[in-house]
């Protein structure tokens, strides 16, 4: 079984930090747990290629007098006052219970063992400290909670992760997993994108029993869930092999969870390329991935408003998606010039435009019409750039005066500029 040999794996500059750390902690029991175990396991026991080291996550767990601060924090002040420990940054978040460190180089963090109660489907949990079990029961998934023994390198694995993690299969932890958490299931996703796993028979019929007894209104709102989900959503699009992830989403009935109406959507695949392409032939500033592929993700719904609210989106990706409603439609215009004017006059946000290009092929396109599309285009990455032939400046050397005159005719002459543009 493994044990000390998994440690042994660890390049030797963290190996010397751990063991700074166990020696700071004693008596109190330290371990490894999360992403770095998984992977460890993954990389030296089932031959799968080595990602790197993820995040450092080691959990003390309280002796049996647990007064006074929190047991990271007790093993932070151990590590201030050892000579040559090499502490350096430290930042403690005392309602956690909680550290993040620098030692050598090395960052991790610290946490105090605890454990977690919902007091109602998708509330925030009620958090108490506890022990080393606790601290794995309330992990997403079985491949995820187990930990390695700092002091002797043995593994726990009280809820079998090793054997699902040799079956490929992402397994829940027990039956209100997702009651508890339904962000839980897109984590699954994302873990399911990245490590090549599909979730087990048990684990997708509870998923099937949450969705249908959820008691999420369409027309209300559940801020701690809504922000959860957004996070997790934006890490899934942002930071993961995203196609791969929204596939078992989907296939899983998951996208359900966002809106109904995305779950029978063939055409997201195709959309968040286009927005991709888009957005970077625009120069869109301040977008990062995982937001602006979530706002592609809705914008071709019906009405995405009232998911994007639920979500808690903010508000430049509200405006974009309000922006949709007021793109031209019904008669277009056929002149670069009046297309121009017309987008110009109503102020529409870049974003708009970007997202009504890339959903020109979905059931809810705002800009129907390839002409139209093929106008938008234009305009976002030429027409809008284009200057009047002449400057303010060289207008009043031909004797025109200051005043309103003179920027109806630097209006008039871009006009004309535009309309000698292919359309």
């Amino acid at each position: 079984m493994p044990g000390l040999s998994l440690l042994d794996a660890l390049d030797p500059p963290v190996q010397r930090v751990l063991a700074t750390v166990v020696r700071a902690a004693a008596p109190l029991r330290v371990a490894l747990v999360g992403g770095a175990v998984r992977d460890l396991l993954l990389h030296r026991v089932h031959n799968d290629p080595w990602r790197g080291l993820p995040d450092l996550d080691l959990v003390v767990e309280e002796g049996s007098e647990a007064a006074g601060p929190p047991a990271a924090h007790r093993v932070v002040e151990r590590l201030r006052g050892t000579p040559g420990a090499g502490l350096g940054f430290c930042q403690l978040h005392p309602a956690y219970g909680t550290a993040e460190l620098e030692i050598d180089g090395v960052v991790l963090d610290l946490a105090t063992a605890r454990g977690e109660r919902y007091p109602h489907p998708g509330a925030n949990p009620t958090v108490f400290f506890g022990s080393l079990d606790d601290d794995l029961a309330r992990r997403d998934l079985s491949i995820n909670a187990m930990a390695l023994v700092l002091a002797d390198g043995a593994l726990l694995d009280p809820h079998d992760g090793l054997a699902d993690l040799a079956a490929r299969r992402l397994r829940f932890l027990h039956a209100g997993s997702l009651s508890d958490d339904p962000t839980r299931l897109v984590r699954a996703a994302r873990y399911g994108a990245r490590l090549g796993m599909d979730l087990a028979p048990g684990s997708l019929r509870q998923w099937t029993d949450t969705l249908a007894r959820w008691p999420w209104p369409a027309a209300g709102t559940v801020p701690s869930l809504g922000t959860r989900l957004r996070r997790e959503l934006e890490l899934l699009l942002g930071r993961e092999p995203w196609p791969q992830a929204l596939q078992l989403l989907q296939g899983w009935q998951g996208l359900a969870l966002l809106a109904p109406g995305l779950q029978g959507d063939s055409s997201w695949r195709r959309r968040l390329r286009w927005a991709d392409r888009l957005r970077a032939a625009a120069d869109l500033p301040g977008w990062s991935p995982g937001p602006w592929r979530l706002l592609a993700l809705l914008a071709a719904l019906q009405d995405p408003l009232p998911p994007a609210q639920r979500l808690q989106l903010p508000e430049r990706s509200l405006q974009a998606l309000r922006g949709l409603q007021r793109l031209p439609s019904g008669s277009l215009p056929r002149s670069p010039a009046a297309l121009s004017q017309r987008l110009e006059r109503k102020g529409l946000p870049l974003d708009s435009v970007v997202l009504a290009l890339a959903c020109g092929a979905g059931p809810a396109a705002p800009a129907p019409g390839l002409a139209l599309r093929r106008g938008l285009l234009r305009w976002l990455l030429r027409w809008r750039q284009l200057p009047p032939p002449c400057t303010a400046a060289e207008l009043l050397a031909t004797g025109l005066t200051q005043g309103p005159a003179l920027g109806e005719r630097l209006r008039a002459l871009r006009a004309e500029r535009l309309d000698r543009e292919r359309w």
